[in-house]
């Protein structure tokens, strides 16, 4: 550790559109990342439109942007995640990356090391989705 700043470990894993499940085609639109030592899950997302419709002009934009919603509102907590509301971050953050077949779907995890979490969601996000 330089400088002395403490660096825990986190896990993220990255959020694709696939609008056309039989074609295979994605998108990056988020990051779901969970920090157990800050007791820390956040989803930031970013949907570039004009890429998602070059994959599928006739894709459902507001059915997408309501998926990643949702995603964020079970990071959140309370009211907005739903069956999830009472869960633990981490247990709300494996929900999230649980594998499957909609249109908004987690990858795989990876896992790095941080002193601040949220930062390192938005680092994620400009280096991996916008």
């Amino acid at each position: 550790m330089s400088g002395g700043t403490r660096r825990d470990v986190f896990e993220y894993a990255l959020l694709h559109v696939v609008p056309r499940v039989e074609r295979g085609e994605r998108i990056n639109a988020g990051v779901l990342l969970y920090c157990r030592a800050h007791t820390f899950v956040t989803a930031r997302t970013h949907l570039d439109e004009g890429r998602l419709r070059a994959l599928d002009p006739a894709a459902d934009l507001p059915g997408v942007r309501a998926a990643l919603r949702a995603v964020e509102g079970v990071c959140r907590g309370g009211d907005a995640a739903g069956q999830a509301a009472g869960d633990d971050p981490g247990r709300r953050f494996r929900w999230l990356v649980a594998p499957r077949s909609t249109v908004v779907q987690p990858g795989p995890v990876h896992t790095g090391l941080t002193a601040d979490p949220a930062a390192e969601a938005e680092r994620l996000l400009e280096l991996l989705v916008r």
